[in-house]
């Protein structure tokens, strides 16, 4: 039976004495705390259409923005936005509340508004896996909560029911959310609480609405055969990237536990798998079961194995793959292989996740290597020409677990090999993906060794052994302090892979099961029997947490605060760290349906119970026996100091959003002003993905473009409001939307520090020592006589010390009976070379002796880009060129340049994180990469272009610049510039493409360049590979001579012909107009002689005068038609 604390009513009376004892040690602060009312937050989720209903709460699915906050900001006339832009809105908002014991919740809540409480919401994407599709960042964003009435029918004149919201906002490329609560200072003492709040891609809605799981049937019930008497397992899932975990091990049930808050609430899910068993003679199978052995999760899939088949569902995850539709049903994967065990590699790398899988049988001595990229899985069996067993000259040989290093792209292997039936050996063995070299860096010995009292013991190989056999289980590797775990019935650790030591407070009579490690320093250990132990990292002793006095001492305490997480018939489920902290998944039967129960694990206490339970004595005062205590600690007072501002090294961007201001004397908000709320949310969310142009803006920020054109109405928009006449009865402030560069230390160590080339972190510890800390000492050193001596000290570990240095400065304070150490942590400026802002990432780790651990990331910082400083550079080059011409068609967002001046580049680093922004110092290369006549036609060049275009080796007559900089890349293939450089002289030579542009117009043609500028191999003062790609805009490029010949010639032949045909028509005009004149009388005569016939055609007779008279007529015009000479062609055939 797993029972995860001892039962308690047994000898009660016999730990009164050390429950009181632990009372009495319970520090002053903790006596504080207890005088305020014990309040947690609520937070749940409601869909956009469902705000303000009593009591709903909503899954997190749906990842669609919405289209209906648009027409609200277009009644927002007088406004400080722009209207015409596309506001969206969210699909959920967060609905928050707060309750304390023995008080009902909603009188709280009304309480706390009118005293003012008002929620901060601080919502934290987590960074993408895949950073080739998304951009690494570290990004927050700070949200005020909203107080709003339920649509509850009320009574009361002003309200009943409240909540308070804010909009939920998603983010492509992040599925995993930390939602932290934190009071505004007014009203009631709440502490911070912090909130999973991730999306779930594995639930979809159907037509009839119900929402259902994509992979398989929910269950209600918490069935006690689901648990009880079941062993706890293990809960693998790549650390801080999975929304969703999954837990197996129900006997004899294909169910699994789902949750995507970290068990703050969980389903149990019956899989839709089909089941079915194909042992063969090459898959030695003994039985078949239902029960789900091995669950594994990642960013957006779910990998199991039943018996020895392995199955794996992709979520639907918009967000993360865009078109993305998710798998229909489980897909069942490595079919004709019999897997044995999955093993979960905890990080990923390189923009894709990993899992392993032993097999055995036919495939004995393989490993299954899968790539999951994007949702897609793919497997590779390695090593590739040959498996562990041949290269060993063993057999038979068996794998019995695989880590994967990624930073080094090597998998450790634990390797068993029989040498006789009786006999076995055991090797760690590692395998190089990138050469497929195997090599053998440790044989384990084949029995426990004979510590003699010691805590540990390094193996040499001299020292004397146990009669017990050393059975291995499995290994543990982490990457932040290079510690490798080689565990089963002992445990061993190396810091090297070549030495190992021997752990000998752990108990070679128990084995163990598996490890749960905190990646902060902090280990947990559960053995077969479900004891629970503890290891500090970097120390040697291991403490058992339960079963243990200081256990009991602790059930006591609760069961006197009638604590309903702890009872007397409890099964432990699993145990996991989250957020540093150590909890416990527990299951308790009550009568009427089981419940699972996530609590806090206290090591601190559980090991200051112990520290305590064995050091203390009587003493007598006066007439009385006290009871005094002796402490193992130094110190009394371990404090933080001087620590910088926390985002130049954590990397953390935050941006800030409060609610619209509303007229309503109330205070409380309408769905309107919520909807505006979610719609500047996400324009500002908007606003900084945007924020990537390749040219700077003349303000480094990426909310100055949205209120650049009325932040000179700010105080009329203020009048508008305060007067009560804002449209919609809103109020947009614009200082309330803004990035946050300065946040202030909170007293802790970041999360994590990144470290640029050379760069160094400084802070100091501050300790009071306990009793007198000081003695003096004779000493002759600056002729000296006396020298003051502390018995305070502190020990830096550091799991790189050739990557990493630490100096440590001290300096007594006698009069306050303490200590201050100056501490700096610097870069060696030797273990990487370049990289992308965040990527490639290497980990290593600082750790204060005790349990202070801090990882250490060295490489290139998120957040750091390099930008075209168009600003500067059109002042400089009107400086240097005593002129500026822009194109006709200016544009503002990309200027022109002349093509025959020189053109002096100039960029920034811009820190998009602290907000700094300054003149890129280093040394750079500029390649033009494409380029063509206008944006349409631009095409990217070939690699043998990009050569012949830009280097001063070409001899093809290809160049487009050139500079007077002699300096240039190793190979000479490419110029080196820096911010001092002499310009670049453009070219566009005969073989190049810029050569002979056709004019469209009556202007000088002009040329979009598309151009690379990178620091890669050329500057040695970052890590930083920066690469900045943009399109620069040139304009007046000359004509070739050809082609200006060929112009000179039709202009000139088309002029000389005009003046040709000017002469001519001078010459031919009299002519022209004589046969004119002509042809116009011929015409009028035919037309009145035509009109004289046709009037005697229809009259019938005429006059013997008029007749005469024709006649005399026709002979007039006959004999000057004579005179005139011969008729002519045409005049014969009118005739």
């Amino acid at each position: 039976m797993s029972v995860a604390s001892a039962a308690w009513p047994r000898g009660r009376a016999l730990w009164a004495l050390w429950a009181l004892l632990a009372v009495l040690l319970a520090p002053w602060r903790l006596w504080a705390f207890n005088d305020f009312q014990k309040c947690t937050w609520q937070v749940v989720l409601n869909k956009f259409e469902r705000l303000g209903e009593h009591g709903a709460s909503d899954r997190f699915y749906d990842q669609e923005l919405l289209d209906r906050v648009g027409r609200m900001f277009r009644m927002l006339v007088d406004s400080p936005i722009d209207r015409h832009e596309k506001y969206l809105g969210f699909p959920y908002y967060l609905k928050i509340n707060y309750s304390c014991e023995g008080q009902p919740s909603e009188d709280l809540v009304r309480q706390g508004h009118l005293t003012g409480l008002k929620p901060v919401v601080l919502v934290t994407f987590q960074s993408p896996v895949n950073f080739y599709r998304w951009k690494i960042e570290q990004l927050q964003i700070q949200m005020e909560a909203a107080p709003f009435r339920s649509k509850e029918l009320c009574s009361a004149e002003e309200v009943c029911v409240m909540s308070w919201y804010t909009p939920m906002p998603i983010k492509n490329g992040s599925v995993v959310m930390r939602v932290d609560i934190s009071s505004n200072g007014l009203g009631p003492f709440i502490p911070n609480e912090r909130f999973y709040v991730n999306i779930n891609g594995f639930l979809k809605q159907e037509q009839d609405a119900r929402i259902r799981f994509t992979v398989g049937d929910e269950l209600l019930e918490l069935l006690p055969r689901y648990f009880l008497n079941a062993p706890s397992r293990v809960l693998w899932y790549t650390v801080d990237q999975s929304p969703v975990l999954i837990l197996g091990g129900i006997p004899n049930e294909k169910s699994i536990l789902l949750t995507d808050t970290n068990f703050k609430d969980f389903s149990l899910v019956e899989l839709s798998i089909d089941s079915c068993w194909v042992g063969s003679f090459y898959c030695p199978q003994a039985g078949f079961t239902a029960t789900i052995y091995d669950a594994v999760t990642t960013e957006s899939t779910l990998f199991i194995r039943q018996n020895q088949l392995v199955y794996y569902f992709t979520g639907t995850y918009y967000t993360l793959h865009e078109s993305n539709e998710g798998s229909g049903k489980w897909v069942r994967v490595l079919a004709n292989e019999c897997i044995k065990r999955l093993c979960p590699v905890y990080f990923h790398s390189n923009g894709s996740e990993y899992i392993m899988a032993l097999t055995t049988g036919k495939h004995e001595g393989y490993v299954h290597f899968g790539t999951i990229t994007d949702g897609h899985v793919s497997f590779e069996m390695l090593p590739r020409h040959w498996s562990v067993c041949q290269k060993l000259a063993v057999s038979p040989c068996f794998i019995i677990w695989a880590v994967f290093i990624s930073d080094e792209s090597t998998i450790l292997l634990l390797v068993e090999s029989e040498v006789t039936p009786i006999k076995k050996l055991h090797h760690v063995v590692s395998y190089s993906l990138a050469t497929d070299d195997l090599e053998i860096i440790y044989v384990l010995p084949e029995f426990i060794p004979d510590a003699r009292g010691l805590e540990c013991l390094t193996i040499l190989g001299t020292e004397s052994y146990t009669s017990v056999p050393m059975v291995p289980r499995g290994m543990f590797f982490n990457p932040y302090n290079n510690l490798l775990f080689i565990w089963g019935n002992f445990l061993l650790q190396s810091y090297n892979m070549e030495n190992f030591m021997y752990l000998a407070d752990f108990p070679k009579e128990l084995t163990i099961k598996y490890l749960v490690n905190s990646f902060q320093g902090e280990m947990a250990i559960v053995t077969e029997n479900e004891e629970i132990w503890y290891l500090l990292e970097g120390s040697y002793q291991v403490h058992r947490l339960f079963p243990s006095k200081s256990w009991e001492i602790h059930i006591s305490l609760q069961a006197m605060h009638q604590s309903s997480l702890y009872s007397s018939n409890e099964t432990m489920v699993t145990l996991f760290y989250e957020d540093s902290k150590l909890y416990q998944l527990v299951y308790f039967p009550d009568e009427q349906r089981g419940r699972l129960v996530k609590r806090l694990v206290p090591v601190e206490r559980l090991l200051m119970y112990k520290q305590h339970s064995k050091r203390y004595h009587l003493e007598r005062k006066g007439g009385h026996l006290m009871l005094a205590f002796s402490s193992l600690c130094p110190f009394t007072v371990l404090r933080l100091r001087n620590l910088p501002n926390p985002q130049a090294y954590s990397r953390q961007e935050r941006y800030r959003a409060q609610p619209p201001y509303i007229l309503e004397p109330g205070g409380f908000h309408t769905e309107k002003s919520l909807a505006v709320y979610q719609g500047l949310v996400y324009y500002l969310l908007w606003l900084h993905s945007k924020y990537d142009k390749p040219y700077a803006d003349p303000v480094h920020d990426p909310t100055w473009r949205w209120w650049k054109n009325k932040k000179q109405d700010q105080d009329y928009y203020f009048y508008l409001a305060s007067n009560g006449l804002s449209a919609g009865g809103v109020h947009i402030d614009m200082d309330s939307y803004e990035k946050i560069y300065n946040l202030k230390p909170e007293y802790k160590l970041p999360e994590r520090i990144f470290l640029d080339k050379g760069n160094s972190y400084r802070f100091s510890i501050f300790l009071t020592a306990r009793g007198h800390g000081f003695k003096t000492m004779q000493s002759v050193v600056m002729g000296s006589a006396f020298r003051l001596h502390s018995r305070l000290q502190v020990g830096m570990v550091l799991a790189d010390p050739g990557c990493l240095e630490v100096v440590v400065a001290r300096e007594i304070l006698i009069n306050r009976n303490s200590v201050l150490f100056s501490i700096t942590l610097k870069d060696k400026m030797v273990c990487y070379g370049q990289g992308i802002s965040g990527h490639h990432l290497l980990k290593t780790s600082l750790m204060v002796k005790g349990n202070l651990m801090v990882p250490v990331l060295i490489g290139c910082p998120p957040g750091k880009r390099l930008a075209f400083d168009i600003t500067y550079t059109l002042k400089y080059n009107r400086l240097q060129n005593k002129h500026y011409f822009d194109c006709i068609n200016m544009d503002p967002e990309m200027p022109c340049f002349l093509f025959r001046d020189i053109f002096y580049p100039f960029f920034l680093i811009q820190d998009l994180v602290t907000g700094d922004s300054g003149s890129f110092q280093g040394s750079f290369v500029l390649k033009v990469v494409g380029g063509g006549p206008s944006l349409d036609s631009i095409r990217d060049y070939s690699d043998e272009e990009i050569y012949r275009f830009n280097s001063p080796l070409d001899k093809t007559n290809s160049l487009i610049w050139t500079t007077r900089t002699t300096r240039t890349t190793k190979d000479s293939a490419f110029h080196i510039l820096s911010h001092r450089s002499s310009g670049i002289e453009w070219l566009c030579m005969e073989n190049s493409p810029c050569h002979d542009t056709i004019p469209k117009r009556f202007f000088a043609p002009d040329f979009f360049f598309k151009v690379l500028v990178s620091n890669r191999d050329v500057d040695t003062s970052t890590y930083c590979d920066y690469q900045l790609i943009f399109l620069l805009h040139v304009h007046g490029l000359p004509l070739s001579s050809k082609r200006a010949l060929f112009i000179v010639i039709v202009a000139t032949s088309l002029f000389l012909g005009l003046v040709l045909f000017y002469i001519i028509f001078c010459l031919l005009w009299p002519f022209v107009v004589k046969a004119c004149n002509f042809l116009r009388w011929k015409i009028n005569s035919l037309i009145a002689t035509e009109s004289y016939y046709t009037y005697a055609a229809s009259s019938g007779s005429c006059s013997l005068r008029s007749w005469t008279m024709s006649r005399e007529i026709s002979r007039a015009g006959s004999k000057v038609v004579e005179k005139a000479g011969p008729k002519q062609p045409w005049e014969q055939l009118h005739t």
